[in-house]
């Protein structure tokens, strides 16, 4: 692509890359300039205009941001009409957002005029949420770099759809009269990824709550305690094992959710959630049970890679926040 000042007899079909006032209306950048834009300009007095050329080997902007979307979009996404050297993909559904980081990263090393920017792996998306967005920043780019940019990147975005249709919430409490707390934002959460959520409340004790754990049926339960979970042996944890379940991990490197845990009752998951999970605000819960639901496996080795990260926004009604009040 040729870049820079012309005059007005080698500016036709010439892509305008500045807009310029005339007395007849203003003249858009990325116009392609016909007869009658000429003559408009030549009244103007703009007899230099700044264009871009494309040359045999280039494809436009918007042709080149809507093909590689198209070899981008995967799965459960859907790409938007290009403008403006833009082509944007959307969720077609509720899930999360698969990415192959390699192949992003090959695809942007390509040619620094060929631009794609996700939003994070593994991020929650609703029905219509943008997921990613492609870039031309050239008003043309060569097709052997688009091509390149193509292979590259064939299929590096989709949609991890809910796997899982039903879940049930045990809730622990020390006082059996007392309504608990922060059920809604857990089924709310649930909800979001079209889980529908069976609740119960039993004592705050290891015996109740493997009945409760034992009687379930959802391939989803979550654990709720009155008191937080603190050690692998506490209630929650010995609860699931006297259930005849198996903890998988105690812990996790994401505050607010250091107190997570995680477990299988025979072919379904179990999730001991910490006290944050009352809050609707983005917690390490939130980062296991998406995944879960969406079908991602999680291993320990998974919760142990997501602290870089995982310093997340503070619950404003934390009963221990992280720093001393001076």
């Amino acid at each position: 692509m040729r870049f820079g000042r012309v005059p007005l007899s080698e500016a036709l079909g010439a892509i305008l890359a500045h807009s310029v006032s005339t007395p007849g209306g203003r003249l858009r950048k990325g116009k392609v300039l016909d007869g009658d834009d000429l003559a408009t300009l030549a009244a103007a007095g703009q007899t230099n205009p700044i264009v871009a050329r494309l040359d045999a080997g280039d494809i436009e902007e918007n042709a080149a941001a809507a093909r590689l979307a198209a070899a981008l979009c995967g799965d459960g996404l859907a790409r938007r009409d290009a403008f403006t050297g833009r082509a944007n993909l959307h969720a077609e559904g509720p899930g999360l957002l698969r990415i192959d980081r390699a192949a992003i990263a090959a695809v942007n090393a390509i040619d620094p005029m060929i631009t794609v920017a996700t939003l994070p792996e593994w991020q929650r998306m609703a029905p219509g949420t943008m997921a990613a967005t492609v870039k031309i920043i050239a008003y043309g780019v060569s097709k052997r770099a688009l091509s390149a940019a193509c292979e590259a990147g064939a299929g590096a975005l989709s949609r991890a759809v809910p796997a899982l249709s039903k879940a049930e919430l045990i809730v622990t409490t020390l006082d059996a009269a007392a309504e608990a707390p922060g059920v809604d934002a857990v089924v709310d959460r649930l909800r979001r990824l079209d889980v529908t959520v069976s609740t119960r409340q039993v004592p705050h004790d290891a015996d109740a709550l493997a009945a409760a754990l034992a009687d379930g049926h959802a391939p989803l339960r979550l654990i709720l305690t009155a008191s937080a979970t603190s050690d692998p042996r506490d209630v929650g944890p010995t609860a699931l094992g006297q259930a005849g379940g198996v903890l998988t991990r105690f812990g996790m490197p994401v505050d607010p959710g250091n107190l997570l845990f995680l477990g299988t009752l025979g072919a379904d998951a179990v999730i001991g959630l910490p006290g944050c999970a009352r809050s609707p605000a983005l917690n390490g819960a939130d980062w296991v049970l998406e995944r879960i639901v969406c079908g991602v496996p999680v291993e320990s080795a998974d919760i142990a890679a997501m602290g870089v990260g995982g310093l997340l926004k503070e619950i404003p009604t934390r009963p221990q926040p992280r720093e001393r009040r001076r």
